[in-house]
């Protein structure tokens, strides 16, 4: 839809909801519902409970801006809720949406698209493993299956670590996955109307980018665009974007690399609904691509549509 049709809407900003990312998720939304303000749009912030349905009917939203993040935000739940009551919305679909947050089955779409991930197993609750079994050697990373911003992930050094690693992903997750551990450069690659905006990398403070680097101010640094050779950068944008469309993402996204220093280049996953926070990084490559906030937001918002026979 145009600027000008949006205007003559009613803009529902979806935030908080109930996951582990909550949180997070008022920050990126209040951030969200202040820029659609200034803009002069008709806006409502909604926090996101399982009476969504009767909220959106109540308040009589046209268009659902998503800023939700995790489970029943960035799963696909809440987009078939949308899909269902005809409401069109930000981000991307619900095949696109489930497939991103689910880390096994992104790995799947990402290997059948060509695109190199780290080697893996996956673990169901209840087993564990070794280093004979994984088939690859420690340092591992110990993630659960469906969770984001980083939450009950664990670096493993040694076997006698793993134990607990597992506890933790599995008090998140009945599914987990264990990676063996690339030591690379973090890259983020932002995703804007199905291009590339650019790519900035991330030096976190603590070992690596953890849910504390990601949204406490000073605990990691961001440089844009990434310290790269040209061809390497023009690589990660490359591969970014290839990531954003084996998953067959809608609109806009963030992407998570790793490029070691001999120029291997890594999918870690897609973030559908990435952070639209002060510290967040898809609105900081904007920036540097000359987009302020407050013009991302609107051309997201603009793009809200419906999916599935929209």
């Amino acid at each position: 839809m145009t600027r000008e049709e949006l205007k003559t809407k009613k803009v529902g900003v979806l935030l908080g909801g109930l996951s582990q990312e909550r949180e997070v998720s008022l920050k990126s939304g209040a951030a969200v519902h202040e820029a659609l303000v200034s803009r002069g749009y008709k806006t409502v912030a909604i926090d996101v409970g399982r009476d969504i349905s009767r909220v959106l009917e109540r308040e009589q939203v046209d268009v659902a801006f998503i800023a939700l993040h995790g489970r029943y935000g960035e799963d696909g739940t809440i987009q078939g809720v949308l899909e269902l009551m005809g409401i069109p919305y930000t981000g991307s679909g619900v095949l696109a949406s489930a497939l991103a947050l689910n880390k096994i089955h992104a790995k799947a779409a990402f290997q059948a698209a060509g695109l190199k991930v780290a080697p893996y197993i996956v673990l169901r609750k209840g087993e564990s493993c070794d280093a004979e079994s994984m088939g690859f050697p420690f340092p591992v990373v110990v993630k659960p299956c469906q969770e984001g911003s980083s939450v009950g992930i664990s670096i493993v050094a040694t076997p006698q670590e793993i134990g607990p690693a597992l506890e933790l992903a599995f008090a998140y997750d009945n599914e987990i996955l264990v990676e063996r551990f690339i030591a690379a450069r973090e890259i983020q690659v932002g995703i804007l109307a199905d291009q590339a905006l650019g790519a900035i990398e991330i030096v976190p403070a603590n070992e690596f980018y953890d849910f504390e680097a990601k949204y406490t101010p000073g605990m990691a640094e961001h440089i844009y665009p990434a310290r790269l050779p040209e061809v390497l950068y023009r690589t990660a944008l490359d591969m970014g974007l290839a990531a954003h469309r084996a998953l067959g993402c809608s609109d806009y996204s963030r992407v998570d690399l790793l490029i070691t220093d001999i120029g291997e280049c890594y999918v870690l996953e897609v973030n559908t609904l990435p952070g639209m926070t002060a510290t967040s990084l898809l609105p900081e490559i904007a920036q540097g691509s000359g987009i302020d906030f407050e013009e991302l937001v609107e051309r997201i918002a603009v793009s809200a549509s419906l999916k599935i026979g929209g």
